[in-house]
């Protein structure tokens, strides 16, 4: 249905992107990062602190090696060195070549495969080598190895500061190493000592992978945990929630409202925020039920006076009207302003029947009268309004556009055609002469419409979102002049809605369409081809689109 005035559906919630949807999601999703960000931080200083540990002990190590290198002090008294060769307390051959210290070194003693040893003289590395394990056939140690470095990896320790202090370097083809550079206290042996820091590293990842194992293991425990929980402690929030769903999806704006649901009073607890809420939502449905009874029985208190005063003014009515044309008919002459005065009263008291009668048929549809549903085929009905309106209006022209298949609905026939006459009424009396006026009886979907057009003025933009209100009337268009009670379009939405259907308005300057929407009886079917000779409904004389003017 399109129209300014259709019923509209439900609007779609749109969610930014990323954003969760419920709170119980949201305090889930929130506690994991939390967690997360707690996990991250002792992890992160976990590692940095072992870290620190291990170098430091690594640091230990090579600062050995280098002692080892260059030699400790005798022991005091002119005692043998401690360990004897090659143990801790004497340097890896006082008097032998550089290149067999650093032999002595890396093969004597205990040490670490893989230790580096460099002697350095004159600020050049003249011999460097690295110890490789040797093993028994049953693999059992044998003994250690020394193997020559690369001029490439001697160029890299080489470029290592002579400070004293640890140093972390990558040599070619050996990978990372902790590196020192140390001197005897006579400077007359310098040695660049290193240890691989594999092992180091290996350790801290190891410690990273299970730290983050660990973490993601515990966060999905959490998440699952907290999406439990927080759906159990959110509960009552949800009860709550669907009872004011379910109230927003009565109809409060008219009738007799049935305003019994509440929030159980289990989940009312006051000790409890939510409890809070949920006590605080019944008293305001206590309130709300307490007010639309009010308004019910206001309403239909109006209506029941509406309807009695209507009712009872017929009679008056029909007898003021009656003697005004008695006497104006009758054989007493009287004077021209008495027989003016006659015609008017019997005018007013036309239009005052007129009003009558409207407002004791919205009364009765007001009340939920129930209508007389019979199947009813729109066609027939469109063709005689239209016919009727073409007799009063000859200055205007009128067109029909009519299916070729019945249009059968389960309606109220005398209602429809009021609805009909008001429609196409309307369309006559509030346009100039030579306006176009359209009926077209179409299926859309499981509706079957009624549109009526006409290529006028239109409407106001400011009366047309009241236009089906009571006693609408603009300026110009609804004026008394033209008898209209302002009645007219009120009765047309209420006997539409009174059969389960709508009624819309589009308007704009040169077109105007008002669309009557009813549930169609049964879906649409191709019409047999009609016998030879068998005479045709009135209908299919306006099957095809037809115009029709008067006196053309």
């Amino acid at each position: 249905m399109s129209g300014r005035r259709r019923p509209r559906p439900q609007a779609r919630q749109k969610r930014r992107a990323g954003q969760p949807r419920t709170l119980r999601t949201r305090l889930v999703v929130a506690s994991v990062m939390l967690i997360a960000v707690v996990c991250a931080v002792i992890g992160t200083v976990t590692t940095l602190a072992l870290r620190s540990h291990l170098y430091d002990q690594l640091d230990g190590k090579v600062r050995d090696i280098g002692q080892r290198a260059v030699g400790h002090p005798q022991v005091p008294g002119g005692g043998a060195n401690l360990g004897g060769p090659g143990g801790p307390g004497s340097s890896p051959g006082e008097n032998a070549t550089p290149g067999e210290k650093v032999v002595n070194l890396l093969t004597k003693g205990p040490t670490q495969a893989k230790t580096i040893a460099a002697y350095v003289q004159n600020g050049s590395i003249v011999r460097a080598a690295v110890s490789e394990q040797q093993n028994y056939t049953t693999g059992l140690f044998k003994q250690m190895k020394a193997d020559g470095l690369s001029t490439a990896q001697q160029n890299v320790l080489n470029s290592v500061a002579k400070d004293g202090k640890p140093h972390t370097v990558e040599i070619p083809g050996l990978g990372d190493y902790r590196i020192r550079y140390v001197t005897g206290r006579d400077g007359s042996d310098a040695f660049y000592v290193a240890l691989p820091t594999q092992d180091v590293d290996e350790n801290i990842d190891a410690l990273i992978l299970i730290e983050v194992s660990v973490t993601v293991a515990g966060l999905a425990a959490a998440g699952i945990a907290g999406y439990v929980l927080v759906g159990v402690a959110t509960r009552p929030l949800r009860k709550v929630a669907n009872t004011a769903t379910r109230v927003s999806e009565l109809p409060l704006h008219t009738g007799e409202v049935n305003l019994s649901e509440r929030v159980p009073e289990s989940e009312c607890d006051p000790h409890t925020e939510v409890g809070q809420v949920g006590a605080a939502l019944n008293r305001m449905l206590d309130h709300v039920h307490g007010a639309l009874h009010a308004r019910q029985q206001s309403e239909t208190r109006v209506r029941q006076f509406v309807a009695d005063a209507s009712h009872e003014l017929r009679t008056p009515l029909a007898s003021i009207r009656g003697y005004a044309e008695l006497t104006r008919r009758g054989r007493e002459q009287v004077g021209p302003d008495t027989r003016h005065a006659l015609g008017r009263i019997e005018s007013e008291a036309g239009r005052m029947t007129l009003l009558v009668e409207d407002l004791l048929l919205l009364a009765r549809l007001d009340a939920g009268r129930p209508l007389q549903f019979e199947q009813t085929d729109l066609i027939p009905l469109v063709v005689d309004t239209v016919s009727d309106s073409r007799a009063a209006g000859m200055d205007h022209n009128w067109r029909l556009d009519l299916p070729d298949e019945p249009a059968l609905v389960s309606a109220d026939a005398a209602r429809v055609q009021q609805v009909l006459v008001n429609l196409i009424g309307n369309a006559r009396k509030h346009t100039p002469p030579g306006t176009t006026v359209t009926a077209r009886v179409q299926r859309r979907g499981s509706w079957m419409c009624v549109d009526v057009e006409d290529n006028g003025q239109g409407i106001d933009a400011e009366l047309l979102p009241h236009v089906f209100e009571r006693f609408a009337r603009g300026d110009s268009a609804r004026s008394r002049s033209t008898g209209s009670t302002g009645l007219g379009l009120a009765i047309v939405q209420a006997v539409a809605a009174a059969h389960g259907g709508a009624v819309t308005v589009d308007s704009m300057p040169g077109r105007t369409v008002f669309t009557v929407h009813l549930p169609a009886l049964v879906p649409a079917v191709p019409r047999p081809a009609a016998e030879t000779g068998r005479p045709s409904h009135s209908q299919a004389q306006h099957s095809a689109t037809t115009w029709v003017r008067q006196g053309a």
